[in-house]
This record gives structure tokens, sequence and C-alpha cells, in this order.
């Protein structure tokens, strides 16, 4: 919501969606800098498109579950990574920026050890992003403009993989990331049992299960 100076404010009740367009990627920036890193929305930006969200508190619980998972997945298969949390991945040149719930450097962890900004101009895309109930097509854009090689949506209980390929993304039954593991069957299942016994016992359950 535009203020009569041309500020953001914002109605922060948990779960609100605000869109905005067409934005140029400078207003974008300005947007970012008057919104302030202490804040608890989420944004994403492509095609002139900025779209600005306030999760709810059961998305942040299944965000940090789905998050804690994947880390114990990854430390079975004993292979390294830099998690980047939700931190603001901009690439100027396509003039697209995101913010997931959670992302993941796999392969390309090295080239951001110790890095506390990412712009994707010159740094690798991560190999990891998951949304929870983030399924618009603003986001979607957003992460295909920005080349992130796989990506993970939860909504309404079910997981759906989306691999990059070719400049675009496929659906995929599968994790390229975890070929041998059948997370998309799996994952749901374990978010379901958190809400019945709680995170840290269905962690415990995960572990003792793989």
């Amino acid at each position: 919501i535009m203020s009569s100076a041309g500020a953001i404010c914002l109605y922060k009740e948990p779960g609100q969606r605000i869109t905005l367009e067409p934005v140029s990627w400078q207003r974008f920036n300005d947007i970012l800098r008057e919104l302030g890193n202490k804040r608890c929305e989420r944004i994403a930006y492509a095609k002139g498109v900025l779209e600005i969200m306030t999760p709810l508190p059961e998305h942040e619980r299944v965000k940090v579950l789905l998050a804690d998972l994947v880390k114990i997945l990854l430390k079975k298969q004993q292979q390294p990574w830099e998690p980047l949390g939700s931190t603001t991945l901009k690439n100027e040149n396509m003039a697209a920026a995101i913010e997931p719930d959670d992302c993941f450097y796999i392969q390309n962890y090295q080239a951001v050890i110790g890095k506390n900004r990412i712009d994707l101009s010159v740094d690798p895309p991560p190999d990891l992003a998951i949304e929870i109930d983030h399924t618009s097509k603003t986001s979607l854009d957003a992460y295909e403009a920005l080349g992130v090689s796989e990506l993970w949506i939860i909504s309404q209980g079910k997981l759906t993989i989306y691999i990059f390929t070719e400049g675009k993304y496929i659906l995929s039954n599968t994790s390229s990331i975890f070929p041998n593991f059948p997370v998309m069957n799996i994952i749901p299942q374990f978010i379901k049992r958190s809400k019945e016994i709680g995170v840290s016992k269905t962690l415990q359950q995960f572990e003792e299960f793989i």
C-alpha cells in the first residue's frame, strides 16, 4: 500500500499478500530499503510484479521442520552444504529477486562460504529452494529467472518438485539431490506426523527411519 509520501505501509496481518505492479527494478530496490532488514515480510519480484507476503505461524513451523529434514538427508548422504535461509536472492541482469522460505547450496556450497550477501549476477544460484504454500506465478517466474536448480513447494500437505532444465522448470516425481530417496511421498508423511507428536519427536523418528 503506497502512502502519500510514496513509502510502503503494510498491515502486518499473518497470511496477508500484497501485489504491486508495474514496479521498476529501481523502485523495487527502493521498496526493499524502505521495508528494512528487520522484517517478517517476504518478497518475490519478476516481470515488473512485486509480491509481498506475511507468513502465518504454521508456515514458519513447517518451514523449520522441512529445512531440518533436508539437513538430515544431506548428513545421511555425507554431503556438505551451506544454508542461506531466507536471504534475498537478486539478479539485476534478469530483473528478478526472491526471498525463499529456505535455501541450500550443496554442489556450489564452497562458492558462498562466509558470504552474507548473495548477488546472482556473479554468484551461483542455490541448488535447492523451499517454499511453503507459496504457489503464485510471480514466485515461480522469479525462481525460473534466477535459475535455482531445484524448487520444493509444500501446499496443503503435498510436495511438488520442480527441476530447472534448459531454462525452465519441469515437474518431477523425484529429487535430483536425493535421487534414491522418495521425498515426494515420505516428506509429507512426516510433516503430517509433526502435527500429531510435535517437531522434535518427528525429527527423531525421521532420523531413525532413514
